[in-house]
C-alpha cells in the first residue's frame, strides 16, 4: 500500500501542517490542468472549436445540462462551483492513473473536505432561502401522521450521513482500482502467469479511466440533488 503513502517532497522528514506533499503537488497539477483547458484552452474560441475547446464546451455542456434537469434554472447560479468541482475530481483522478503518480482523491482526507464542503454549504443554502422551512426536508407529509416522527428520525439521520457516504464512495472506488492493479502487477513477476497478469492489468486501467470519469460524475450528481433538496426542501 505504499503507493498510498503521503511524503514530503523535500527530504524524508516528518509531515507537518506546512510540509510540501505528494497529494499537495499532485492536487496543485489538477488544478493547473483545470485552468488549462478551461481558462486557456478557451482564450482564443473560434467558431469552428479547437479540440481542446471542444472538450471544454462539451464538458460546459454537460455539467450545465445535468445541474438544470436536477436542481432546475435556480440551481444555474451555482453553476461554476459544480463544475469546477467535477472538473477537480476528474483530472484529480486521471492524473492519478499516470506512472509513480499519486491519487490525491484516494485518501479519505481529500474527499471529506469536498464532501464537507458540499454538506455545509447546501446546509447553509438551505436555511438562508427557506428558514424554518427547511426542516420540511425531514417531515414527510405524504405518509400517514403516526409515521411522520419516525420517518423524520429517519431522514435526518440519512442527511448527517450524507458527507460519510459523499467522500467514502469517491475515495473507496479509487484506492480500490489501484490496489487491484497493483496486486496484479505483483503477479507479472512470476513468469508462467506473467501474460495473464499483463492483460489484466490492461483491463483494469482500462476500466480506471472509466471510474475516473464515473466517480466524479457520481460525486457532481449527488452535489446537484444535495442543492435540489436546499432549493426546494418539501416532499
Amino acid at each position: 500500500m505504499e503507493q498510498f503513502r503521503i511524503t514530503p517532497i523535500f527530504g524524508d522528514g516528518d509531515v507537518g501542517l506546512f510540509t510540501v506533499t505528494n497529494a499537495a503537488l499532485w492536487m496543485a497539477l489538477a488544478v493547473l490542468c483545470v485552468i488549462g483547458l478551461l481558462v486557456l484552452g478557451t482564450r482564443r474560441r473560434k467558431i469552428v472549436p479547437t479540440r481542446v475547446q471542444s472538450v471544454a464546451e462539451l464538458a460546459y455542456g454537460f455539467i450545465h445540462k445535468m445541474i438544470e434537469d436536477i436542481a432546475g434554472k435556480e440551481g444555474l447560479k451555482y453553476f461554476p462551483y459544480i463544475m469546477t468541482l467535477f472538473m477537480f475530481i476528474v483530472f484529480a483522478n486521471l492524473l492519478g492513473l499516470l506512472p509513480t503518480a499519486f491519487t490525491s482523491t484516494s485518501h479519505i482526507a481529500v474527499t471529506a473536505v469536498l464532501a464537507m464542503a458540499v454538506f455545509i454549504g447546501v446546509t447553509v443554502l438551505g436555511f438562508v432561502k427557506n428558514g424554518t422551512a427547511f426542516l420540511g426536508l425531514f417531515w414527510v407529509t405524504s405518509a400517514p401522521l403516526l409515521l411522520r416522527p419516525i420517518l423524520a428520525v429517519i431522514e435526518l439521520i440519512s442527511y448527517f450521513v450524507r458527507p460519510v457516504s459523499h467522500s467514502i464512495r469517491l475515495a473507496g472506488n479509487v484506492m480500490a482500482g489501484h490496489a487491484v492493479i497493483k496486486v496484479f502487477a505483483g503477479f507479472a513477476t512470476v513468469l508462467w502467469i506473467a501474460p495473464v497478469s499483463i492483460l489484466a492489468i490492461t483491463a483494469i486501467y482500462a476500466l480506471e479511466l472509466l471510474v475516473a470519469f464515473i466517480q466524479a460524475y457520481v460525486f457532481t450528481i449527488l452535489t446537484c440533488v444535495y442543492l435540489k433538496d436546499a432549493l426546494h426542501p418539501s416532499h
